[in-house]
């Protein structure tokens, strides 16, 4: 398929840089997938909406303040570094804005500085370097790695907004931002309704937010991200495909998740690794029976994965009618659930 397949055109002023309050007030398109017409709801209706003994399925990957703002030395010019991942002894990948070679040194703060071990196409290797802690210094310094498209700066409110309840183990430069919608409140009256709530984690980077070059989407390459499943979550994800009830994936991090750690008989086992499943069109889908989700940018990994759930047609004509209902868009934005 060619990526042109994928665009469609969106209003800016229908890009959220803030969060719905409360979350779960956000909007919520209903889309069947098998066919009929989309309905407009809440996500607080979701407990009406699921059915008793569907198993919601959550990512508990929490967000790193992974952004910090660097001085050059010598000279002083200004960079911005995203680390991305540890890569063991004070090595980090990193993302960088700003002009550097091999050998370079960049003044974090008083007491902390990164020095540029090698840079390669798509990021740099760092060796971080600091008196205290790194989880001090991204407290104090870091920034909450908002999306380029929310065109304002981080403030204090983002360390909360930019985290869903769930978020536990650290990990992400990227909210999952369906489990953005959820409170305690929402949570309590799902289980009220016999709804069971599992998690498992996928550590978001690079390879779910990369842009897609090539046209024909097949060429494109994911980038792996980190992932668990624990015993817990894969016996309560078999039990559910075993009982004939619904494993309802929360955002698309979680789809990714449950369906590399199926096996090819679509059972569910507890694994740790890396994944660079990239899910288009044509995928048959071994685990998510129910899909929640934020609406996504145009020829993005994560819309092809949504069009490979709902059928591209299909989901691309319910953008079209949640463009016309100005619904919110993206990472703070509005949400659907293809059932």
């Amino acid at each position: 398929m060619r990526l042109s397949d994928f665009d469609f055109p969106l209003d800016p002023s229908l890009i959220a840089d803030r969060p719905t309050e409360p979350r779960d007030q956000a909007r919520l398109l209903v889309l069947p997938r098998t066919g009929g017409a989309c309905s407009h709801r809440h996500v607080s209706d979701l407990p009406s909406l699921l059915e008793p003994g569907d198993l919601l399925v959550v990512n508990d990957s929490k967000v790193v303040p992974a952004r910090l703002t660097g001085r050059k030395r010598p000279g002083g010019g200004r960079v911005e570094l995203l680390l991305v991942r540890p890569c063991g002894q004070d090595r980090w990948e990193a993302l960088i804005k700003g002009k550097v070679h091999a050998g370079q040194e960049i003044e974090i703060g008083s007491d902390a500085s990164a020095t540029v071990l090698s840079q390669g196409p798509t990021s740099c290797m760092l060796k971080l370097a600091s008196s205290r802690p790194l989880a001090k210094v991204l407290s104090e310094l870091g920034q909450t790695p908002l999306p380029p498209y929310i065109k304002r700066a981080p403030t204090d409110k983002d360390k909360a907004w930019y985290q869903t309840i769930f978020a536990k183990p650290e990990g992400s430069i990227a909210a999952p931002t369906a489990g953005l919608h959820f409170t305690g409140a929402l949570l309590a009256r799902l289980r009220a309704r016999g709804i069971a709530v599992t998690t498992i984690t996928l550590h978001v980077g690079p390879g779910t937010f990369r842009p897609v070059t090539a046209d024909r989407i097949e060429d494109h390459v994911m980038l792996p991200e980190a992932f668990e499943v624990t015993k817990e979550a894969a016996q309560a994800i078999r039990q559910a495909k075993s009982e004939g009830r619904r494993v309802v994936a929360v955002g698309t991090t979680v789809v990714r998740t449950l369906e590399a750690a199926a096996g090819q008989n679509g059972h569910v086992e507890p694994t740790t690794g890396e994944t660079g499943l990239f899910i288009t069109p044509g995928y048959q889908f071994r685990v998510v029976d129910t899909l929640m989700t934020n609406f996504h940018l145009p020829r993005t990994t994560l819309l092809m994965l949504v069009s490979a759930f709902a059928g591209r047609e299909r989901l691309l004509a319910a953008y079209d009618e949640a463009i016309k209902e100005r619904y919110r868009f993206y990472s703070y934005g509005d949400a659907m659930l293809i059932v």
